[in-house]
């Protein structure tokens, strides 16, 4: 049995607490959180102990650490965890400084341990799927990708306020796809962005619409669509297109039934949120996690992931600052 500490008890500690508890090789032994009722409820549900850090990462039996707390913890927790030798799986951003990423894996590559970062799309099996067709040369070579990736609704100002933008907060994810699906490194962003959804996000420093353009040294092209509000649920697309084809993955539906009658044809809406539509990616992403401490995997997205992708984040705000492609 793997025993792991939980470091964060909100929505996201919750959903990997759950899958955990699914899993038949791992057990969560303690969580940490600094709202104790909150840990508490956690711990109780899934017959864990509340502790401190220094309790949880000083103790032998703990294999590794799943880190889903704020962001501004993410980095001094991998740190924590790297010198007391425990594998590590951290949500993303490690952080929302490039400097202080870098600073944070140099001690992770130091140590040695087993770093995994938490880009779950890599894990859904339709994008899995839309990956090997690529790898295996169905559409030819690969020359145009489109990622379409808008909430159902913007999250709370307050959220907002701390999250780093919609570029480090949101299409950070859609960043690594862009890594992994072109698979060559980005040389040139550019972005433009708006707020037309809420003006409180404006106000508040940050955008809710954005398009932003990567481009590869070979020439591959990416286009990125955000946007903080899709009035019929979370729209998750992927198009690849090549030289000899295309392939695409659509959105996952709440129903598959489809009604056809004298007054056209309807299907149900895309599935709400990130919870439902991840929900097996995050399940696998736990199996990475639990093989790469075996030793028997590498981490699907390891700590450089989280690191360029960031890298593409603060080239985004620099384009969108100054209405500029940005050379990397």
């Amino acid at each position: 049995m793997i025993n792991v500490c939980l470091f964060g008890a909100g929505r996201i500690g919750a959903v990997h607490a759950a899958n955990i508890a699914r899993h038949s090789e791992v057990n969560i032994c303690y969580v940490v959180d600094a709202y104790e009722p909150a840990a508490q409820k956690l711990a109780t549900l899934y017959g864990a102990t509340v502790v401190s850090a220094e309790h949880a990462l000083a103790d032998p039996k703990v294999d590794g650490v799943i880190i889903a707390s704020s962001t501004n913890t993410h980095a001094n927790l991998m740190e924590l965890a790297a010198r007391a030798k425990k594998a590590i799986f951290c949500e993303k951003p490690v952080d929302l400084s490039v400097k202080r990423v870098r600073e944070c894996l140099a001690i992770v590559k130091e140590m040695g341990v087993v770093c995994s970062i938490g880009f779950n799309r890599r894990y859904d099996p339709q994008f899995s799927a839309l990956k090997q067709a690529i790898v295996a040369g169905e559409i030819g070579n690969l020359e145009m990708l489109t990622i379409t990736s808008r909430d159902p609704s913007p999250p709370p100002i307050e959220y907002i306020e701390v999250s780093g933008g919609l570029f480090r907060d949101m299409m950070i994810h859609d960043f690594d796809m862009a890594r992994w699906l072109l698979d060559e490194e980005v040389v040139e962003v550019f972005a433009t962005a708006s707020c037309q959804v809420d003006a409180a996000i404006g106000s508040a420093g940050d955008v809710d619409t954005a398009l932003v353009t990567l481009k590869t040294a070979s020439g591959k092209l990416c286009q990125i669509s955000n946007s903080r509000r899709a009035s019929y649920g979370y729209d998750q697309r992927v198009e690849a297109f090549g030289s000899k084809g295309m392939a695409q993955v659509a959105n996952q539906t709440e129903s598959t039934l489809t009604l056809t009658n004298g007054l056209g044809r309807m299907s149900a809406k895309p599935e709400y949120f990130f919870l439902e539509r991840y929900n097996n990616a995050y399940r696998l992403e736990l199996d990475n996690f639990v093989a790469c401490i075996r030793n028997e995997a590498v981490p699907v997205a390891g700590p450089m992931e989280g690191l360029q992708s960031l890298i593409l984040a603060e080239a985004a705000v620099e384009s969108l600052r100054t209405a500029k492609a940005i050379s990397l």
